[in-house]
Order: structure tokens, then sequence, then C-alpha cells
């Protein structure tokens, strides 16, 4: 049976007399009254902070979110290096999200295959080997594919090992790793970015490498170079997987001011063929799949919206794309390409916003401020190196002046070290006169086999030490002069360009603006009937036919009683109708305009079409395709 808590005083307040009472109440310690609102203020801001900084948009330094850097160090930390067997994909996977990133496998394993994906990265970073999906299809899972780090990721960590960056804790605190990488190119632009934070967004666009280094070079030798001269060298996106760019205003804006608007297009060919056209598309533009683009057209065609393709075939292969649209016999190819470009993905926006952290705070960058970011990353990091390489070369010279003092003093070294008690006794007697060796010279000599220190040659030494002098003084000009610090950054890049470097792979054309609805209709030949009550319809003229010597014409409009067709013009479908009326004004509307019915139907009231007054009526059509070049008008 259950017992009452005992009182303060120790009286028992009820209950059994056997056993010990309840144990005390836990201590929760003081609390504080909050109100709600700014607590999920707070809380939200946290949370909102945390995702812009840690893992949804990446930095201008290096152009990588964390879980890109950090899946590039695992990999490196693990040497699957470019010269290294391949490693499976759970393997990294697993050691970035148990030391790094603590965000599930699958986060980690998305954005490592997109690494490796050559339609997804101008330059992929990761070396794939195994099913790691294509455009239409996901990657296989981690156990089944491999990896390794491309060999242009090593450019993304060259020197790493050189203090040319910051390291901080992990999560756990257990292991050590890098807030940004070396990267001896301008990432951010090459491979571009994208990822929703909360309340901003980014999307970079990638770039060809070769322009984005020659701006850098420009921006190099040019400090005060504005986004319109940086132009010059970067034409614009550079999309792996092709496509064209129309126009130029989309990237003059995205330039200029960090977000723009640029109009995609496919390429795509009308061949001849015997029976009928074909329409060939060979590239699409960027993150549109093969089958988003057979889905919609075939979603058109069954809904009748789009006329005249009789067959869609993927001949797609060995990595080349090839999308065959068979037409139908006299089918007007042009029209139907450009119903595709209007109505598919054949033709997208992409929608340039480059928001990426500079110092840790979310900006949005024109060209200018995206390459001065990573042009200062660069000058902290050559500076990191060559103070590193200096401190270096500057002990490793100490040392070789104490050798090259040993090498006059070796006998007399030997009988000290076999005259001392021990290894402590030893090092104070070579820091002692006569020798007076520092600390550091001293732990060198005696760390040395007494058969390698008889053996010393002083001409190796010498060379050594002249090397060694020479090295400093290039470091300490680095060190003292921004200018060298530029051309070393500009030699480094040089270097990549040259291992890396491609062609464009997307052409920049000229912007046919938006697709008037001509362009989406076939300028056929058509009949205009218009009855005496204002009934008017278009009929297609192969709806009629010439009727021969006696023969027996076909059913014309069913009007009703007391109508007749009072007006007949026999025009095209991008032709201009006049109407004039009774009351002296003319109406314009161009023959597509006007509904399309059958042979036999009464057609659209005219007062349906036209503003026209209670008592107006039409007195007469003509059609024109050029009526503004006819300056005077006479009618009666």
């Amino acid at each position: 049976m259950a017992k009452k808590k005992a009182s303060d005083d120790g009286e028992n307040t009820g209950g059994d007399d056997t056993g010990s009472g309840d144990a005390p109440p836990a201590t929760f310690g003081t609390i504080e009254p909050i109100e709600i609102q700014e607590e999920m203020e707070r809380s939200f801001l946290d949370y909102a902070m945390s995702v812009i900084v840690s893992r949804a948009l990446p930095d201008a330094r290096d152009g990588l979110k964390p879980v890109h850097r950090r899946i590039l160090w695992g990999m490196y930390d693990l040497r699957a290096l470019p010269d290294r067997p391949t490693m499976k994909c759970a393997r990294v996977t697993g050691e970035v999200m148990g030391k790094y990133h603590p965000h599930g496998d699958s986060a980690i394993y998305d954005a490592l295959v997109r690494m490796g994906q050559s339609f997804s990265l101008r330059h992929p970073l990761v070396h794939p080997k195994g099913n790691f999906g294509s455009l239409d299809e996901p990657p296989a899972a981690a156990r089944y594919t491999e990896c390794r780090l491309a060999a242009m990721a090593l450019d993304m960590l060259a020197d790493i090992d050189e203090n040319t960056v910051d390291f901080v804790d992990n999560y756990s605190g257990e292991f050590q790793e890098p807030v940004v990488l070396p990267s001896r190119f301008p990432n951010l632009l090459v491979n571009g970015s994208q990822g929703i934070a909360v309340g901003m967004a980014t999307n970079i666009p990638p770039h060809n490498l070769g322009e984005v280094i020659d701006a850098v070079n420009h921006l190099l030798q040019n400090p005060e170079a504005t986004p319109d001269d940086l132009m010059e060298f970067v034409k614009g996106p550079d999309f792996p997987t092709g496509a064209l760019i129309m126009g130029r205003q989309g990237i003059i804006d995205a330039y200029r001011t960090g977000r723009g608007s640029i109009k995609l297009r496919g390429k795509a060919e009308i061949e001849e063929g015997t029976r009928s056209d074909f329409i060939v598309i060979t590239e699409l533009p960027y993150q549109v799949s093969p089958n988003q683009f057979i889905v919609k057209v075939k979603e058109l065609v069954d809904n009748r919206e789009l006329e005249g393709i009789a067959e869609l075939n993927d001949e797609s292969a060995k990595g080349k794309m090839r999308l065959v649209l068979r037409l139908k016999r006299d089918a007007p190819a042009l029209v139907i390409l450009n119903n595709l470009y209007k109505r598919t993905p054949l033709q997208t926006n992409f929608a340039v916003n480059t928001v990426a952290l500079v110092d840790g705070i979310p900006r949005t960058l024109n060209l200018r401020d995206a390459l001065v970011a990573y042009i200062d990353h660069q000058l902290e990091v050559i500076t990191r190196r060559s103070q590193y390489r200096l401190d270096e070369a500057q002990r490793r010279a100490h040392i070789v002046e104490g050798l090259l003092k040993a090498l006059d003093l070796i006998d007399e070294i030997i009988a000290a070290i076999r005259a001392s008690a021990d290894k402590q006794a030893a090092r104070e007697a070579l820091m002692a006169a006569p020798f007076e060796f520092s600390t550091e010279q001293a732990e060198h000599i005696l760390d040395m086999q007494l058969s390698r220190l008889t053996r010393l040659g002083r001409s190796q030494l010498e060379e050594e030490m002249a090397k060694l002098r020479e090295t400093i003084a290039d470091l300490e000009a680095i060190l003292g002069d921004e200018g060298k610090k530029r051309a070393v950054i500009a030699e480094e890049m040089g270097k990549v360009r040259e291992t890396f470097g491609q062609p464009r792979r997307s052409q920049i054309t000229f912007d046919v603006g938006d697709l008037d609805i001509e362009d989406l209709i076939d300028d056929e030949d058509l009949v205009v009937t218009m009855s005496a009550k204002g009934y008017i319809k278009t009929v297609s003229s192969d709806a009629f036919k010439v009727q021969g010597r006696g023969g027996r014409g076909v059913a014309g409009t069913k009007l009703k009683d007391e109508d007749y067709v009072q007006h007949i013009i026999h025009t095209t479908a991008h032709a201009y109708l006049l109407f004039f009326s009774t009351r002296g004004r003319v109406y314009r509307l161009k023959a597509h305009e006007i509904p399309m019915k059958e042979r036999t139907a009464r057609g659209t009231a005219v007062v349906n079409l036209l503003p026209l007054q209670p008592d107006e009526k039409i007195q007469a059509i003509i059609d024109t395709r050029d009526y503004e070049s006819n300056k005077f008008l006479f009618f009666c």
C-alpha cells in the first residue's frame, strides 16, 4: 500500500506505519516567467540564422555549403584521392555524418552525388563510379556506388595543411574541420550554387572556368574595374547541359545587381524527310530532363492543344541526347517548334539570385562583388601560406646553420656527447661554451646518429643553405608586397585553367522576344463569312471544293430565316480584316482572331468581337496584310 509523503517535522500524516516515506521531490531551480511571443521570436531567429549560415547558403570564398565542404574534407581525410582506388559512397557518407555533419545520411549522399554529376556541375568535384543517376533517373543506393576526389577537387583543398585556413572543432569537439577551403579557382561562379534558406534563397548559375579566371586576372590588375568591365570577359553563364541563352539583358541585370532572369532554349533543328519533316532536339535547358519534356508534349497532344506531331522517340545513346519528333505530312514544322518553345520546358527561364555569405552575413552580390570576395580570400590564403613556409624555411635554415657549425667542431661535439651522463647533460654541454648551440640545434644534433653526424657533407649543406636563403628572400618579398601576392594568385589560377579549361557549351544568341501568337499559328488559307444579321466565322478553305460542270456542291452556312450571307472574304490567317461600319468607323481584327467554325455552323455574333454601338452595323469588309503602307483610303 502506498504511503503519503512525510511532513517536514517528521510526523507521519497517515498511512501504514511500516516502511520509509516517499523520495523528496526533484529540484528544478528558479522558474522565470517569459513572454511566449519573445521566446518564439528569439527561437525562430536562432533557427533561421542556423539554416542560413550552417546549411543553405554558400560561402562567397569557396562557393561551398557546409555539407559540400565537409564531404570534400572527409574524403581528403580518408585519402580518397584521384590516384587512389575508389571507395564505397556509404563509407564516405558515414564518415562525414559521424564526424562532421549530423543531419542524416540521405542529405549527405544527395550532395555527394550531385558533386559527381557532369550534368549538374560544370566541373564535378567528385569522381563517380557506378550509377550516379541521370537527368531522368535517381542514383543507386550508397552501398552500391563508389567515389573518390576528382582531380579538380585537389585545387579546392590545395595547401590546406599549411595553415592557409582556420579550423574549428566539430559538433562533438573530437575532430577539427576547416571553416573554408583554400580554393585555387572561383568555385562560387564556376560551379554555381542553389539553396533555399529561411526568408531567402540563392540560385547562382555555373560559368566557364576560363572566362571567370580572365575576369579575376583583370580585376587583380585593375582593382577599380566595374561589373560592366568584367562583362567583357564573363560573357554569361555556361551550363553543363549546353543549350542556348537568349539575349543579354538578363545577364546584364544579373551581373550588375545580382538578380536577373535568363531565358534558356534547347537546341532543336528541323530536318526534312521524304514523307514528313522531323524536329530533332539535341540539348535541353539546364535541369530539364528528357522525360519531363516528353510527358509535357504527350499531354499537349492528347489534349489536342498541339497538332501536327505523329510520333516522339527518345534516341539518346552514349551520353548524347537526341529526341526526335516525327511530324504529320504537310504539318508546319516551324509553327510546331514555336509551340514547343511556348508550351513546354524546351524554353525556360533561369532566375539568377546571387546570394552568398560574406563574413558570415548573407549578401546579394553582383559580378564584381563575387570576384572581390574571392580575391580577398586568396590574398589571405597566400599570406598565411607564405608565412607558414617562411617559418618552416627559417626553422630549417637555423638547423642547417647549426650543422655547418658542427662540422668545424665534430670531434669536440662527439667527445662532449660521450662524456655526458644523459641526454639532458649532453644538451646542456652543446648549448654551453665553446659550442653555444641553440636548443633546437642541440636537439637536432642529439637526434642524429653518430654515423650520420660524421658523414655530414659541407657542400650539400652549403647548397641547401643557399636555396633556403633564396626561398626566404622570395617569401619575405611576397609578404611585403601585395602586387607579388596578386601575381602568385594569377599564376596559380593560370595553371588551373591550363589543366581544366574547356570551351564554352552554352551559346549566347540574340533574343527573339516573346513569341507572338502568329508564331504559333500557321498562315493557312481561310474563308471569312458574315451574315446580314451579324454572324461571322472563319472556315478553312480546305472545307470547300471546286464544283465541276454539272457537279453537286457542298452545303454552306445554315442560317435562320430571313438571314443570308452578306460578306465573303478569301484571306489568310495572318491577314488584317478591316470592318467599315454604317457610322463611318473602321475596326480591325486579324483573321485568326475570328473563331473558326464548321462549314455549316452559323458563327459568332460580331458584337462579341467588335465594340459596335446598338444601331451600328458592318457595311463592308476588306483584307490586307500591310495596311500601314497605304496612307489614304477612299470609300463611298
